[in-house]
């Protein structure tokens, strides 16, 4: 058994997008079409990962700080996040978030 778990994914992807981003502001690359060819991920891959930046910060946040995963799955992932980033309304996303938390993550995770 290892000692710690890993990071999920879904936080890993996170991070990505934030960097992506700054790389992209800062014009150290032209565009995520270019990111994406760096990256040798499809155009669709790079926006499904750039769509987390729609998330409100606070959800952001939460998903940096996921408690890492000991074994077997990650509770949460980037698929069941896809609804909650084509949702305008920050509270109606908390509320969804809050539905995925309850159900995926245990209590005090």
């Amino acid at each position: 058994l290892p000692l710690f778990g890993r990071v999920p994914r879904v936080a890993r992807l996170m991070a990505l997008a934030l960097r992506f981003q700054r790389l992209v502001e800062s014009e150290e690359v032209r565009d995520y079409a270019e990111l994406a060819r760096l990256g040798h991920v499809t155009r669709a891959r790079m926006t499904q990962i750039m769509n987390l930046l729609n998330l409100a910060p606070d959800i952001q946040e939460d998903l940096l700080f996921l408690p890492t995963t000991e074994s077997g799955r990650d509770p949460i992932r980037e698929l069941q996040l896809r609804p909650i980033t084509f949702v305008p309304d920050w509270r109606k996303q908390r509320a969804m978030w809050q539905h995925i938390r309850a159900r995926h993550l245990p209590l005090g995770g």
